[in-house]
């Protein structure tokens, strides 16, 4: 661990590619307090890559990305050929099954699982966006957290080779220009595009000191699909306690099954009382869309809220948590881009 580093605190060092990395170091005391400068291994990488042909991207590219992505990563982390996982004899040492397909833990202190997060959002670009011409540059990102941090090489190689094959319906063709990691630090560029390779870097979220507000605003962007009893909830149905609820509950399985950092616990009962207390206003509206699911074989409408919703009251408790919040994103279908925010604080941004 880094010398100053806060206790309980991983610290996680990047190599470059061909080297070799450990699981992300965890001590005590408990990382759920997140004090400022607690430092947990969440990184965002930006992608810009150089487009051969001209992409068409349906209204909500997350879906596509991940799709890409994960059919990338099958082909390139699979040493059987196997048609599916479950069976395999490398199951356990695979990468593919715990980044895209993490199975669910068959006992956890929180409850049962069908399923849980994976260790990853795509961060497809803007709504509006629905072509990228032949030349032009395509940009999202990607968020990895905890042990996926340690697998990037594996990860970019696996983009880089699902373009070079050429994505979508028309199986554009495009190459990695451009790849930037955003932490709380300077961002800075972790391509060597010569060497088609991930420099060393550091990648590590740390908890900044936040201002003492009374309102916090989230500029909602994609959309935000939160359900009770497996049925989503429109914008009138929404609470802030049933945002926070779905954000320990993410922040907590995802820290605990990636990085070894145990669940919140007990902490989690508290901080969704206190937002039970908090007042809100809204300004949102329903936003729909259409995705073909492969393993279910037919076209499925997925929708959740886009807009402004600001929090008011005793936010101090809660504010670290919607500030990370940024980089998990948080209801169903986070890992494909749903979700993401921007916090807005009396006085200027957070992020």
């Amino acid at each position: 661990m880094r010398s100053g580093a806060p206790a309980g605190v991983p610290d996680t060092a990047i190599p470059a590619s061909g080297a070799s990395a450990g699981s992300p170091a965890v001590a005590s005391p408990p990382w759920t307090t997140l004090r400022p400068e607690t430092r947990l291994p969440v990184a965002r990488y930006r992608f810009t890559l150089r487009m051969q042909d001209e992409l068409r991207l349906p209204v909500f590219a997350g879906s596509l990305l991940r799709g890409e992505f994960g059919a990338a990563l099958r082909r390139t982390a699979c040493a059987t050929g196997a048609r599916v996982c479950e069976g395999c004899a490398l199951l356990r040492n695979c990468p593919y099954p715990w980044i895209f397909e993490t199975p669910a833990p068959e006992t956890h202190e929180l409850q049962r699982f069908s399923n849980v997060p994976n260790p990853y959002v795509i961060e497809p670009p803007s709504l509006d966006t629905r072509r990228i011409d032949a030349g032009d540059a395509l940009e999202f990102g990607v968020v990895l957290i905890g042990r996926a941090l340690h697998e990037i090489p594996l990860i970019v190689h696996s983009i880089a080779r699902a373009f070079g094959r050429g994505i979508g319906k028309t199986r554009a063709k495009g190459r990695i220009e451009r790849i930037v990691c955003e932490t709380t630090a300077p961002p800075c560029h972790v391509w060597d595009a010569a060497a088609s390779r991930i420099v060393g870097h550091e990648a590590a979220l740390a908890m900044p000191q936040l201002p003492s507000v009374e309102a916090a605003t989230l500029e909602i962007a994609t959309p935000l699909r939160l359900q009770h009893q497996g049925r989503p909830l429109g914008a009138d149905a929404l609470r802030p306690r049933t945002l926070f609820t779905a954000l320990l509950r993410r922040a907590s399985l995802l820290f605990d099954l990636h990085a070894k950092m145990g669940a919140i616990g007990g902490e989690a009962k508290r901080l969704a009382a206190l937002a039970e207390r908090l007042s809100d206003e809204r300004s949102l509206r329903w936003f729909d869309w259409k995705r073909f699911s492969s393993r279910q074989r037919q076209e499925m409408t997925l929708g959740g809220v886009v807009g402004t919703w600001t929090l008011r009251g005793d936010l101090a408790p809660l504010l670290p948590w919607l500030w990370l919040g940024q980089w998990l994103h948080v209801g169903k279908n986070a890992t494909m881009g749903m979700g993401a925010y921007r916090l807005v604080l009396d006085g200027g941004g957070a992020r």
